[in-house]
């Protein structure tokens, strides 16, 4: 009986070490792994988020140490990554993410969008180190010695950008295609060079079309002017575009037009209508007449009569009619970088969860509205976000990453330049402002629910 109860001692004692070492090995494999918390949008000015990998620590779909987290990029590629000659490999940070073991993560993405995750940032919340650090993208350049210039190649190539190509995350074009205004002339205010390739770019302003002011490669420009419009009455017809209240709207000239014997005209009064058929077509007109508000229609039964009877030497005047009004949605950006894109788009506050980004829109009795493919200016839109009373935006209270009460004050800044349509949005841009305390919009007397109409 004793060595029956010595052994299921044994026994016992066997089992309670077997699932002492199970606990604690569970509860081993638990602390392994890190907690994060709540994420926090980074409020620095988006070009201060610019930021380069370092090569020392890996991308994952969340914070490293975080149980599940995976990998989007190695640290081999990281390595590549930092070493790049190519902007398209800088990233822009915009959230952080901080663990229960107070290791901070920065989520990236790589500039031309291939690369995006979680890199480890150090330790130290606001301060990029680790796994990235800042990165200034462009390098301030002298200005040429000759600031006016012109398009050396009108075209769809080498077109003017908001910020050159992959300097800032999701740069755009101003305008695809530069032949409507081959003969303006710009005037260049600011030089910068890329800093990894060290290419050279302008920031040129077009007094005469504003809607493409923007950055251009250096060699896409010339201080040599276009040679001045040479009409030559033997060879060319020169062709006004007239609204239906007889306002000219556009000019231009088909030049070196052909006769009906498919040879180039050599004297005035020569019958060229079968080549301006060939040439004024729709795509033509819409090129010339962009932001203008007005579409020429070559099967317009006016113009087709026109174009019957041109002859060199001509004026012919080319029936256009006024677009539709287009109501244009508005997009609302906060902590803007450089007054032309925004970091974070501002979204309408729609739930009872409160963030930094919901602000509370006030009820607007109208679209921002003209007519389609029709110019506005910066201040166009402010006149309108002023008389709408969209020049303050608050978002209602939330917690700060302390548990502090706090709210996002929105002022306006700026708002750029554009055409009105119903496929592209007009944007305004705010500077943020956290404030303690209860919002002025917790009990709001103003509504939201027109904004999905007016607001994108």
């Amino acid at each position: 009986m004793q060595s029956s109860l010595k052994k299921s001692l044994y026994l016992g004692l066997a089992a309670l070490s077997f699932a002492s070492v199970a606990a604690v090995s569970t509860t081993a494999s638990a602390k392994s792994y890190a907690k994060a918390g709540a994420y926090t949008v980074l409020k620095a000015d988006a070009a201060e988020r610019n930021v380069e990998a370092t090569g020392t620590n890996a991308l994952y779909t969340k914070p490293g140490t975080v149980k599940g987290a995976k990998v989007v990029a190695s640290k081999a590629t990281m390595a590549k990554l930092a070493s790049s000659k190519k902007s398209a490999d800088y990233f822009r940070a915009y959230y952080q993410q901080v663990t229960n073991k107070g290791t901070v993560y920065y989520k990236v993405v790589s500039m031309d969008g291939k690369y995006r995750g979680y890199v480890y940032g150090g330790k130290k919340q606001g301060t990029f180190a680790g796994g990235i650090k800042s990165a200034k993208t462009m390098q301030d350049a002298s200005l040429p010695s000759n600031t006016t210039v012109y398009f050396t190649k009108p075209g769809k190539s080498n077109v003017t950008w908001d910020a050159p190509k992959n300097t800032q995350y999701k740069a755009s074009k101003q305008v695809k295609d530069t032949t409507p205004f081959a003969t303006d002339t710009l005037t260049v205010t600011k030089a910068a060079t890329k800093t990894r390739e060290g290419s050279l770019y302008y920031y040129v302003e077009d007094a005469k079309n504003p809607t493409i002011n923007g950055w251009i490669y250096s060699g896409a420009v010339t201080a040599t002017k276009p040679a001045t419009d040479t009409y030559n009455e033997k060879t060319d017809v020169k062709v006004n575009f007239v609204s239906a209240t007889g306002k000219t709207v556009a000019s231009t000239t088909l030049s070196n037009l052909n006769g009906s014997d498919n040879k180039l005209a050599t004297a005035k009064g020569t019958d060229v209508s079968a080549d301006v058929k060939t040439k004024a077509t729709d795509a033509w007109g819409k090129a010339l007449l962009a932001g203008t508000g007005y579409t020429y229609t070559a099967a317009d039964s006016t113009n087709v009569s026109a174009i019957a009877g041109a002859k060199t030497g001509d004026t012919l005047s080319l029936i256009v009619n006024q677009n539709a009004n287009a109501d244009t949605k508005i997009q609302f950006y906060g902590l803007n970088s450089d007054q032309t894109k925004g970091a974070d788009q501002l979204k309408a506050y729609t739930s009872d969860t409160a963030t930094a980004t919901t602000v509370v829109f006030p009820k607007v009795s109208a679209a921002f509205t003209g007519a389609a493919d029709s110019a506005f200016t910066g201040s166009d839109l402010q006149t309108y976000l002023t008389t709408n009373g969209l020049t303050t935006l608050n978002t209602p209270s939330y917690k700060d990453a302390n548990g502090k009460q706090v709210y996002t004050k929105y002022t306006f800044n700026n708002a750029v330049a554009g055409t009105y349509s119903t496929t592209k949005n007009a944007q305004a841009f705010y500077k943020a402002t956290v404030v303690d305390g209860a919002s002025p919009v917790d009990t709001p007397t103003t509504t939201t629910t027109n904004s999905a109409s007016y607001f994108a």
